[in-house]
């Protein structure tokens, strides 16, 4: 049995699973929003406030997987470690925990994410645009079958955009309005600089993951689109009702109250990308980065030596 925890910038996921009869079985799953990488982008530092947050949630991870006869784990540091100059003091204070941690490159990142992503599609040979819109930052890759072609990980994420282009709550619908197109114009920039390595790899199918795709993809649902399914036109025809919505204070349908904050950064990011990119459709894809780790550590059985090989970091043995 294995743990996967995967500590991104806006949540801390935890993933528990085995390998049965040829195939991952999910024993366990939670997830916790720490919002780690709140403020970084203005101060370059993790906040006292989500410090703590994340340890706590740590906390919680190690009782859960106390739990469990775990055979070793893999925790794995995204965008906020890599980016923050005290990341190294929560990655002690982790260790003192009981939680050992590693901190991943962007395209290592990116890597997981693909292999992630297939393991819950059938084998083929066409191009696959994946793309994982994380809190603070963004990876695409165009892959077939096992193979990627391109990978790109990106300075864009929901709550990155949420704190430069949202970070106060406004009841002027038009100045979301506005707030909307400086961050979709500001997003467009980002995904414009990978759009030629892009086009001449080409794709067939797309898939995007993440809790932000996840929501705008429930969001899109519940207002008479496609399930599963984020379309182009439904994003530009709900524009004015999720501004006025956020500016009201009301629910609006498919959205979490603790994700509230993320729907305008999220909906300029995904804009722009389909924008940029010609794109009219995102099929949402519920498995990521952590399903990712656990496939790769199921299916190599001398996982020290695959991850060197791999250029990844190594897994943690437990005591069990």
């Amino acid at each position: 049995m294995h743990a996967c925890i995967d500590l991104g910038s806006n949540s801390f996921h935890l993933l528990i699973g085995e390998w049965n009869k040829g195939r991952i079985k999910i024993v366990e799953r939670c997830s916790d929003k720490v919002q780690l990488g709140e403020d970084v982008k203005s101060t370059g530092v993790i906040s006292p406030g989500a410090f703590e947050r994340g340890l706590a949630c740590l906390a919680r991870f190690k009782e859960l997987m106390a739990e469990y006869p775990l055979e070793n784990y893999w925790a794995l540091g995204t965008n906020t470690f890599r980016v923050t100059d005290n990341a190294p003091e929560f990655i002690k204070a982790a260790s003192a925990i009981g939680i050992d941690i590693s901190v991943i490159s962007g395209t290592q990142e990116a890597v997981l994410i693909y292999a992630g992503v297939i393991t819950a599609l059938p084998v083929s040979d066409v191009h696959r645009l994946v793309i994982d819109i994380g809190g603070g930052s963004t990876e695409i890759i165009i892959g077939s079958g096992h193979d990627r072609l391109l990978t790109e990980s990106l300075d864009i994420g929901s709550v990155a955009w949420r704190d430069r282009f949202f970070p106060d709550a406004i009841a002027d619908v038009k100045i979301l309005k506005q707030q909307m197109e400086q961050g979709k114009t500001a997003a467009c920039e980002v995904f414009d600089a990978v759009a030629p390595g892009m086009r001449k790899a080409g794709w067939t199918e797309i898939y995007a993951s993440s809790g932000t795709v996840k929501m705008m993809s429930y969001v899109c649902e519940y207002h008479g689109y496609s399930s599963g399914v984020i379309q182009r036109k439904g994003l530009l025809e709900l524009k004015d009702r999720l501004a006025e919505g956020i500016a009201a204070g009301e629910d609006i349908l498919g959205v979490k109250e603790s994700r509230r904050d993320l729907l305008l950064p999220g909906w300029c990011i995904l804009m722009a990308l389909m924008e940029v990119y010609g794109i009219e459709s995102i099929r949402f894809s519920a498995t990521a980065l952590r399903e990712g780790m656990l496939d790769f550590m199921v299916k190599n059985e001398k996982t020290m030596l695959a991850m060197e090989r791999s250029g990844l970091p190594r897994v943690i043995e437990t005591d069990s």
